[in-house]
């Protein structure tokens, strides 16, 4: 070929060769949400924290107020003590047998086996969490890894229990390290990634400015109920960031009033200066246990992630009672009416009211099912630990004990999966929204 042909051919080329590469070498994109369909299920991988069964219960709130028209499955996956190595041991049975589209993963806390960073033992962590997403991919399902949580040396100083001065020391910033690892592999392989860690930090330093005894993580280990709600939080924050309930807008022209909504359905607005309609919503507030109260004000999870708004402007000068159903929920200036009210930590409101009675229904699956089934693999895990000593001992009495113990299990399982379904079929009958009158009237 001729030498100045083929050198134009070659410079000709080069551009679209570097652009295959460069789209070759592109990084995935990163799953940016946790978007639950009808049917879909969401199952929580995780330890002792996801055994609590606690911000697993308050992300299920969550969805079962803001989406009352999709049927979702959640399944908690959490069993005490575990690593990544242990949950491998499980996968095929409590995982991927729920068919699921997300798992989301809370492991390291065991995993770095409190104390310094060791390269051994981290090595472990890390071959077993990169097996676990491959698992995950390969059941077609999209796994959302979250960082470990705080490790809170000061709780220990707080409650006087024996102290580590390796554990005490450097583990909060081995359990950094794990996450900050974490995220990379989610980064690189285009995974969702919620970051636990930094939340549970901050909101903890935060505090201890002004006092400096505060902790939400008692045992250092296991955060409480507030701590669970920082949780849940960084789940919703990072991978499901729908902020809003409803929004209501009134406004008052030439004697009449024209009502919008957003998120819901305004109806039957009575003619004249007096404000009365119905707001049918689309969904109900977020509400938590009374529990959980403390974590839900550190985080403003009300304002942030479950807004629901009522603003009426045109109104004279004065203060205005708000009535739903008939119930006074709170007497307001005209500016505070005109600039909005805030309505979804109101307990008085009936729709609060509503979405608190779907929280306890679901508290009452967590605790006498959820829980228990947890609890049972947590048996299951002790008793695999003992079955090689009964292979080697037929003889021993225990041995029949084990197996008669073990032919219980998967019946137990199946009993206690449909009691929580049970609870769920109630909870999804009381998450239905419904009409609510409104009527703004002056106080005198």
């Amino acid at each position: 070929m001729n030498r100045p042909l083929f050198a134009l051919l070659l410079l000709l080329t080069l551009p679209f060769q570097a652009l295959a590469e460069e789209k070759a070498a592109a990084p995935p994109k990163q799953l940016a949400r946790i978007e639950l369909a009808d049917g879909d299920t969401l199952v929580f991988l995780g330890d002792s924290i996801t055994h609590q069964c606690l911000y697993t219960q308050y992300v299920e709130d969550y969805f079962y107020t803001r989406y009352p028209e999709r049927r979702i499955r959640f399944h908690n996956s959490g069993v005490g003590g575990d690593r990544a190595s242990d949950a491998l041991i499980r996968f095929d049975e409590d995982v991927a047998s729920y068919k699921p589209k997300y798992v989301s993963i809370l492991l390291g806390m065991n995993d770095g086996s409190y104390t310094r960073f060791e390269p051994e033992v981290f090595t472990k962590y890390e071959a077993g969490m990169q097996e676990l997403l491959g698992r995950i991919d390969a059941i077609g399902a999209a796994a959302v890894p979250m960082a470990p949580t705080m490790f809170d040396s000061r709780a220990i100083q707080i409650g006087k229990r024996k102290t580590s001065e390796l554990r005490d020391k450097y583990y909060n910033a081995v359990l950094a390290f794990y996450g900050a690892w974490l995220r990379e592999q989610a980064f690189g392989g285009g995974l969702g990634y919620v970051d636990m860690y930094g939340p549970l930090n901050d909101i903890t330093f935060e505090q201890r400015k002004t006092n400096p005894n505060f902790t939400m993580i008692p045992d250092a280990v296991h955060p409480g109920a507030a701590g669970q709600v920082v949780m849940a939080m960084a789940i919703l924050s990072d991978m499901h960031p729908s902020r809003q309930v409803s929004g209501i807008n009134a406004v008052r022209r030439g004697g009449k009033w024209a009502v919008s909504g957003q998120r819901g359905v305004v109806s039957d607005i009575a003619p004249g200066e007096t404000l009365k309609f119905t707001f049918t919503a689309k969904s109900l507030p977020w509400v938590l246990p009374e529990s959980a109260a403390l974590g839900y004000k550190l985080t403003k999870a009300g304002h942030k992630m479950s807004n629901e708004r009522f603003r009426a402007t045109g109104l004279a000068p004065g203060k205005y009672e708000l009535l739903i159903d008939g119930q006074s929920v709170g007497v307001y200036s005209h500016v505070q009416l005109a600039a909005k009210v805030e309505l979804q930590a109101n307990p008085k409101t009936p729709q609060y009211q509503q979405a608190l009675a779907v929280a306890m229904l679901n508290q009452e699956r967590t605790d006498q099912a959820v829980r228990p089934l947890r609890n049972l693999w947590r048996t299951r895990k002790v008793k695999r630990g003992q079955e090689a000593k009964y292979r080697a001992n037929p003889d021993d009495p225990a041995v029949a004990e084990f197996g008669k113990w073990l032919a219980g299990f998967a019946p137990k399982i199946k009993e206690l999966a449909a009691l929580a379904k049970s609870f769920e079929d109630k909870i999804y009958q009381a998450n239905q929204p419904q009409p609510r009158t409104y009527e703004l009237t002056p106080v005198k």
